[in-house]
C-alpha cells in the first residue's frame, strides 16, 4: 500500500473535495448532533427525504445516498458503537464500520473518501482506539485490490489529529 493513499485534515468533514463522505449516523438516518448534524445542514433538506425511505441501518452496517448541496456526490452513512466499555464488541462493530463503508464505496465506484472520528464523539468510543481501528481496516483494505485511490481522515478536533498523526506515523 502506497502512503501517499491515505491523507490526514484537521477540518470540516463536509467542505471535503472528494467523491463521498462518510457520516457517522444514527441507526434512524434522520440526522442528529455532531458531524450527522452538520451534514444533514450542508447536504439540505433532500438528504433527509433520501434517508427516510432507508428504513435506518443497524450498527456497523452502511448505506449510500447522494451528497446533495455537498462537494461530495455521495454521502456514506455508517452507524457506530456506543461505547460500554469494551465488552459489547464494540472494537468489532467499529471495525466493521470501516469495511462496509469502503466496500460501499467499491462498489459504487468511489475513487476518494473522507471519513470522520466515528463513535469518538456522544457515543463515547476512546479516541485513540476508535483511531487505531480506523487505520488498521482502511490499511487492510487498502492493501486488498481496491478501486479506491485515497482515503482522507478529516478530524474535527486537534487532539484526534495529533493521535492519528502519531498513528500512522507508526503504522507506516
Amino acid at each position: 500500500m502506497r502512503p501517499e493513499r491515505i491523507e490526514l485534515v484537521l477540518g470540516d468533514i463536509t467542505k471535503q473535495q472528494v467523491d463521498a463522505i462518510v457520516n457517522a449516523a444514527n441507526a434512524t438516518l434522520l440526522g442528529g448532533g455532531g458531524v450527522d448534524g452538520a451534514i444533514h445542514r450542508a447536504a439540505g433538506p433532500k438528504l433527509l427525504e433520501e434517508c427516510r425511505k432507508l428504513g435506518g441501518c443497524p450498527t456497523g452496517e452502511a448505506r449510500i445516498t447522494q451528497g446533495y448541496k455537498l462537494p461530495a456526490k455521495w454521502i456514506i452513512h455508517t452507524v457506530g458503537p456506543v461505547w460500554h466499555g469494551g465488552g459489547r464488541a464494540e472494537d468489532k462493530l467499529l471495525a466493521a464500520c470501516y469495511r462496509n463503508s469502503l466496500a460501499l464505496a467499491e462498489q459504487h465506484g468511489i475513487k476518494t473518501i473522507a471519513f470522520p472520528c466515528i463513535s469518538t464523539g456522544a457515543y463515547g468510543f476512546p479516541y485513540e482506539g476508535a483511531a487505531k481501528t480506523a487505520i488498521e481496516e482502511i490499511k487492510k483494505f487498502l492493501e486488498g485490490s481496491t478501486t479506491i485511490e485515497k482515503v482522507v481522515f478529516v478530524c474535527f478536533l486537534k487532539r484526534d489529529c495529533e493521535c492519528y498523526a502519531r498513528l500512522l506515523k507508526k503504522a507506516a
